[in-house]
């Protein structure tokens, strides 16, 4: 058989991480074809398994004890090849990391402590993947995190899918507060140090697409670290390279948990399809609300669509998604 088969999703959030889709996606194709060259490429939107799929593709973790969203010392991780280091704002100032919502305390110091210690390694490329935070202070303990340096001698890019202003109501606060536990009035109250935070900094840069990343963490980056902005799902496939992989490709098969109207904004698998380059895209999900030809991908492959007890999907969800790759292999890798 020519041709090789390029596997490229997301995680399946609360379930599965990247790397395990992709694994689970391989097994199953190779249940069909044995011979099949498949080349797994695990990759993440700039949220959190930005450093899984860094990792997965041959950077190697550093691991480091940072100041965690809730003040307290949590493991965190980041990724470095050569001078390159990627680091996730989840890993350090995560929703994940909180026992209760904290919209009124949480810190991102943790976020500037990681980035610290990756300029300690000599990297001078950092990126920064700017999700899942459970902070919205604007960045201000990131950069308290960083002890004063600036990062003015490294190139920073700030990875996000996030385009929203720090200030307003598709700002920060506005919009993600209430999603960390923040009442109405709370609401009211972190706009309010945002918008005295800004203006201590720089209020032109509050209006900057992705200012509001990350509970504003896209603020201090822009403004005070000179950061450049890039979709995270480009900066990610250009981290894997994902494009060395195309040429003599018959397949690209990308997928998330839910196909659905927010995949087109920036999320892995519309992005995977947009760089594939006229290689056909196939997706795998948990499950797919909208119709795969919006998002670039010639056909979705739910696992409900193998396994219809939704219960087992969730429990045991690797051997229902590598039968699904089976049904893939069969579909559309016939000779």
């Amino acid at each position: 058989m020519t041709g090789h088969v390029v596997v490229a999703p997301d995680k399946f959030k609360g379930t599965l991480t990247a790397p395990r889709v992709a694994a689970a996606v391989a097994r199953g194709l190779r249940d069909v074809v044995p011979d099949l060259d498949v080349r797994c490429l695990p990759v993440a939107d700039g949220g959190d398994g930005t450093v899984d799929a860094a990792a997965a593709a041959g950077f190697v973790r550093v691991g480091r004890w940072v100041t965690g969203p809730a003040g307290r010392p949590v493991p965190a991780s980041f990724a470095v090849r050569g001078d390159t280091a990627v680091v996730e704002v989840a890993a350090a100032a995560g929703s994940a990391l909180l026992d209760r919502p904290a919209p009124m305390t949480a810190t991102s110091r943790g976020v500037g402590e990681l980035l610290r210690s990756a300029h300690d390694l000599g990297c001078r490329r950092l990126v920064l993947g700017a999700g899942g935070s459970a902070c919205t202070d604007g960045g201000r303990g990131m950069l308290d995190g960083l002890g004063g340096r600036d990062l003015r001698d490294v190139e920073l890019v700030l990875a996000t899918d996030v385009d929203n202003p720090l200030l307003g109501p598709h700002g920060a606060a506005a919009v993600y507060g209430p999603q960390k536990g923040a009442t109405p009035r709370q609401v009211e109250e972190l706009e309010a140090r945002l918008r005295d935070w800004a203006d201590e900094i720089d209020p032109s840069y509050a209006d900057h697409p992705g200012a509001g990343a990350a509970g504003g963490i896209g603020f201090a980056a822009l403004a005070v670290l000179g950061a450049t902005r890039r979709p995270g799902i480009d900066v990610v496939l250009d981290l894997v390279g994902f494009a060395d992989h195309l040429p003599g490709a018959r397949l690209v098969i990308t997928g998330e948990g839910s196909l659905d109207h927010q995949t087109a904004h920036g999320k892995a698998p519309a992005g995977v399809a947009k760089a594939a380059g006229g290689v056909p895209v196939v997706a795998v999900a948990g499950r797919c609300a909208v119709d795969p030809a919006d998002l670039g991908i010639e056909a979705a492959y739910a696992l409900l669509d193998v396994e219809p007890d939704l219960a087992r999907c969730l429990a045991e969800p690797e051997p229902v998604l590598r039968r699904l790759a089976g049904r893939i292999a069969a579909d559309r890798l016939g000779e």
